[in-house]
């Protein structure tokens, strides 16, 4: 239908939607511009996935099902991306900040010759044009854009936009178009490896703990950790972290990492340098500790205690303990 909005399905590789899908379809559903339908590329697909995605306001899921779309690459699901809606002419496609997404939808976008609003924290309908909101200069200023042509391509920030209201019972129709995929032109992983560590995914947890140069070493991440189990948060790093080795980069927060807004954002010995803030400063409340009076993290922080880490982390882990067993 052209007048359709598009939600890319961001899926946990085990045949479920990720709950940011439910964020995406929601903010769509809410523009009210139009059909609200979901695109799901997979190499298997799971009927409970699709039920979810019905659940979520899904009215139709294209459903692009191959074997040859995993493992993962950009340019052969752009590809079968960019057929389809050459196809179907969608008036918009979003995607969420996610770091396939964030490649994909911008590889899909320059195929299409359209513009991309990236990491948009609002959207609006300005009479039949659509308005995106996003961050520009490191989160220093909020820009608003429009397209110049469609369809509106534009990628949506996690835990900020209200998610879709389940309505159970509720289906959508399925349709299944054929998929030419073309022959991959790059392969960079020769084999992948799910490392689990228990805790919430970085970008959708509604907690997030983070450390920085503060931490003095990789070893000690463990109490973070600890605190994280006790109250189901997510566990990052700041870059000067990732960049001395202590943490994989896959759990750097900022401008060059993960961008996240949970609820709660708790920072240890992260100073809060410019390009971490980029990634961070949409958290509903900030917490800071350090022993610097002086780290510009404070300036932005709800809550800030000037101390020792080390001896703060253990405390706040005994009183959380102390208050979910209540």
């Amino acid at each position: 239908m052209a007048s359709a909005f598009w939600c890319i399905v961001e899926d946990d590789r085990q045949g479920a939607p990720k709950k940011v899908m439910a964020e995406v379809l929601g903010a769509a559903s809410r523009l009210g511009g139009g059909p609200v339908e979901a695109v799901w590329l997979t190499d298997k697909a799971s009927d409970a996935g699709l039920k979810q995605l019905g659940e979520w306001g899904a009215g139709k899921v294209w459903l692009l099902e191959n074997a040859g779309l995993a493992p993962y690459r950009s340019e052969v699901w752009a590809g079968a991306l960019a057929d389809l809606a050459a196809q179907q002419s969608p008036r918009a496609i979003f995607g969420a900040v996610t770091s396939r997404q964030r490649e994909l939808v911008a590889r899909l976008a320059a195929r299409l010759g359209v513009g991309l609003a990236a990491d948009c924290v609002a959207l609006a309908m300005n009479g039949d044009t659509l308005v995106a909101t996003r961050p520009v200069y490191a989160g220093k200023l909020i820009a608003r854009v429009t397209w110049a042509k469609g369809p509106w391509v534009a990628t949506l920030r996690p835990n900020v936009f209200r998610p879709a209201e389940a309505q159970p019972g509720k289906t959508a129709a399925v349709e299944r178009p054929a998929v030419s995929l073309p022959p991959a032109v790059m392969k960079f992983v020769e084999r992948r490896e799910e490392v689990s560590t228990g805790l919430p995914e970085l970008t959708e947890a509604e907690i997030v703990i983070s450390g920085g140069r503060g931490m003095k070493g990789p070893e000690n991440y463990v109490i973070l950790e600890d605190m994280g189990r006790v109250i189901g948060a997510a566990v990052g790093a700041s870059r000067a972290a990732v960049d001395a080795g202590w943490r994989p980069h896959r759990f750097q927060i900022g401008q060059t990492g993960r961008t996240i807004s949970p609820k709660l954002y708790l920072g240890f010995g992260v100073s809060g340098a410019i390009q971490h803030l980029a990634g961070m400063r949409t958290s509903k409340i900030i917490v800071a500790v350090n022993k610097d009076a002086e780290a510009p993290i404070f300036k932005i922080a709800d809550y800030g205690i000037v101390a020792d880490l080390f001896e703060v982390v253990p405390e706040l882990t005994k009183e959380f303990k102390k208050l979910l067993e209540k």
